[in-house]
């Protein structure tokens, strides 16, 4: 694991944060890897019964790192399907994780940085967070998240939110079902750990992961063989012309002419 992603353990609450600031958080696959890493350790961990995701700086997650989207307009189909599948593994050990995970969102939450929110089970933002699933400004399709999404808001709010990647305040996003609670800046990290230490001191961890384990088998079949057709949609999406176009204006800064 590399300084991407910071982890410690206090309180029977264990902690991951990520920890490239002057990327604005953004994910890159070494990222991804820390973080699949990290969750699977934590989950190992006897002595951890909840966990905070959290971010260092003024960004929670501003998506996908702008080199790596360099990189991708060279990737083959195989290549970019393999990419889809990397950020998939990591989405689905967070959906499907025994523990409980609470986000604890300080800033803007955009793209796959707002992917990962979607899939925590809890999220306490504070009132100036944005969020949005922008992917459709460059190009790009958010074919993952749009299972995950549809299942925890429903399928018009999730349709709502991609097609017009649109960006949402904290109070739309909990209006929504996004996140869970808003918090003002200054107690945003005392709300999550008091929340925290109510899910273990009054409730019993076996009883949480048996309960998290059966909502998640209510649409297990169907989310599966959905997540993998998206990452075959999110592959042939990134070789479209309109991909190609959106990652270079939004390198270049530019807008493209859509």
């Amino acid at each position: 694991m590399n300084d991407a992603v910071i982890t410690r353990i206090e309180d029977r609450k264990g902690f991951i944060k990520l920890n490239r600031p002057e990327k604005r958080n953004a994910m890159s696959p070494e990222l991804i890897s820390s973080l699949h890493q990290s969750f699977v350790e934590m989950n190992q961990n006897e002595e951890v019964k909840v966990i905070i995701l959290e971010a260092e700086g003024k960004a929670f997650c501003a998506g996908a790192d702008l080199s790596y989207m360099q990189k991708l307009q060279e990737f083959s189909y195989v290549e970019n399907l393999e990419d889809s599948k990397h950020l998939k593994d990591l989405f689905t050990l967070i959906y499907t994780l025994p523990k409980v995970v609470i986000a604890q969102i300080q800033g803007h939450a955009l793209a796959g940085g707002c992917g990962l929110v979607t899939v925590c089970d809890f999220a306490f933002a504070v009132p100036n967070a944005l969020f949005g699933y922008t992917e459709v400004r460059i190009g790009f399709v958010p074919a993952l998240v749009s299972v995950f999404l549809a299942e925890q808001i429903g399928m018009a709010k999730t349709q709502e939110l991609l097609l017009s990647g649109e960006l949402i305040s904290a109070a739309k996003a909990a209006e929504l079902g996004l996140i869970t609670e808003v918090c003002h800046d200054e107690f945003l990290e005392k709300g999550v750990l008091d929340f925290a230490d109510k899910l273990i001191h009054q409730n019993s961890g076996a009883s949480m992961a048996t309960t998290k384990n059966l909502l998640r088998s209510i649409h297990q079949v169907n989310r599966q063989q959905s997540l993998e057709h998206a990452c075959e949609v999110n592959a042939k999406a990134r070789s479209h012309e309109d991909c190609v176009k959106g990652i270079s204006s939004f390198l270049n800064k530019t807008n493209p002419n859509w």
